[in-house]
């Protein structure tokens, strides 16, 4: 990177699939963009060429109040020495978080600790992703990018049932106050429509007795709105922290092609046949329970993950799964290995029950379940591929995927094509890896048709 050349914007996101979805955005707008597992130093970007912006993979959804704090404290501070112009804290297009995992509050107060700005913007709207803001409430469409029925949040199928952090309530005004005593300003439809300069004047006045703004936003042509809202908000050349979904890149992406500053990317590498391929599974989504049954209706083969691993020794399941992984493998037969089919899925409550046996309370089940699924998958995938090579691998599921990319020691990933909305095909960066320059995906419980799996193997995309 260019010693003079100021990096733009910072993402870091929650977790790793969610981190990708905004390494998407990013890249597809035309600004140059890496995701690293962790905060580079200025001397380790040096040796990337013209970067506009770089990515960070947290895992802060999965983690508690004190844990969130100390990680963020000390990787914001990484952060700072950057000195981008923006800061974006990239959470789930669902708004993931609740009082005791993943708190998004604990998030903005590190954000006022580190960047000190006047207020915090959140921008949750994503209409390119089917997630939509109406005077303060969340609606999603069941799936991403699919024809799946739009929901307000609190009723939605999967994410009101959603294992860690369900949702509860729609206004997410309210959903915040329970994280947080942060007093929350609105930006509403209605204004959307006014010009600029009044809009511009409403939000400042806002922002002056609120230490949070929402934006609304359901069409596409708003994007680009709030996009010259948010690059209006920096202040004195400080770094403008704001929290929100890939709707954040999105809006500054499309603000800066309206701007001139990049130009929409359109080539990409030619997406080919993999055959076989892996896929890693921690989702317990009905999205991805049709994706895994329509998988194995086609002729992939599934290794199901035994919930007893948890009071078992783990490297005896991991020696079983991988031995049958590989012999599925060698005879050109894709396989998922996966923790669960669904909601309903029995392992599910004999989860409940082993945890209950090792004196887990509900917030350490919680806290400690996405990382040790996530570690056994990685850990597996990992022997696996030092055995027998895949040209591309699948990870599935927000919570567990960020342990199970540190298992695989992935350093950092680089978008090579658009596969999904939300959901890129990437190329790892992992020195030391059997996974080094091999082509990846990392996919939410949300995203893709029921095919996705079986067309990811084809090369066919999904767009």
């Amino acid at each position: 990177m260019s010693k003079s050349k100021k990096l733009l914007l910072v993402f870091y996101g929650d977790d790793f699939t969610g981190s990708t979805d905004a390494l998407e955005f990013m890249t597809r707008a035309g600004a140059k963009t890496i995701l690293f597992m962790e905060p580079p130093t200025i001397e380790e970007l040096a040796r990337f060429d013209d970067l506009d912006a770089i990515g960070i993979a947290g895992m802060t959804r999965s983690l508690d109040k004190a844990e969130m704090s100390k990680t963020l404290h000390r990787d914001f501070l990484k952060i700072a020495d950057l000195n981008p112009r923006h800061v974006h804290y990239k959470v789930c297009s669902t708004f993931d978080s609740s009082p005791e995992i993943g708190n998004i509050g604990v998030a903005i107060k590190e954000g006022f600790k580190r960047f000190g700005n006047k207020y915090t913007p959140i921008l949750i709207a994503a209409p390119h992703l089917g997630r939509y803001m109406a005077f303060g409430n969340l609606f999603a469409q069941m799936g991403i990018g699919s024809s799946g029925e739009i929901f307000r949040i609190d009723q939605h199928p999967s994410m009101s049932k959603h294992p860690v952090t369900p949702a509860n309530k729609s206004d997410l005004r309210d959903h915040l106050a329970l994280q947080c005593d942060y007093n929350s300003g609105l930006i509403n439809l209605l204004d959307l429509v006014l010009p600029i300069k009044d809009l511009q004047q409403k939000l400042n006045q806002i922002s002056k007795e609120k230490n949070v703004v929402f934006f609304d936003g359901i069409y596409e042509e708003q994007m680009k709105i709030l996009g010259e809202l948010l690059e209006n908000s920096v202040e004195n050349e400080k770094s403008l922290f704001t929290v929100g979904s890939s709707g954040v890149g999105k809006a500054l992406g499309d603000f800066w092609q309206q701007s001139g500053k990049f130009s929409e990317r359109t080539e990409w590498q030619e997406l080919k046949e993999s055959n076989p391929i892996l896929v890693l599974s921690g989702s317990v989504s009905p999205v991805t329970e049709a994706q895994i049954n329509y998988a194995i209706k086609n002729g992939f083969a599934e290794v199901a993950i035994e919930p007893e691993f948890l009071e078992g020794e783990i490297n005896d399941f991991i020696k079983k799964y991988s031995e049958k992984i590989i012999q599925q493998l060698k005879g050109g037969t894709s396989v998922i290995l996966h923790t669960s089919i669904g909601s309903e899925d029995a392992r599910l409550e004999k989860t409940k029950k082993i945890t209950e046996n090792l004196g887990w309370d509900n917030l350490q089940s919680r806290r400690k379940l996405p990382q040790r699924f996530g570690e056994l998958l990685g850990r597996t995938a990992r022997k696996v591929l030092f055995k027998k090579k895949v040209q591309r691998l699948v990870i599935a599921g927000g919570d567990t995927s960020s342990y199970t990319a540190k298992e695989l020691g992935i350093n950092a990933v680089e978008m090579i094509a658009p596969l999904y909305k939300g959901a890129p095909l990437c190329v790892a960066l992992a020195k030391d890896s059997p996974v080094d320059k091999m082509e990846i995906n990392l996919k939410g419980g949300q995203v893709g048709s029921n095919a996705y799996f079986v067309n990811l193997q084809k090369g066919k995309l999904e767009l």
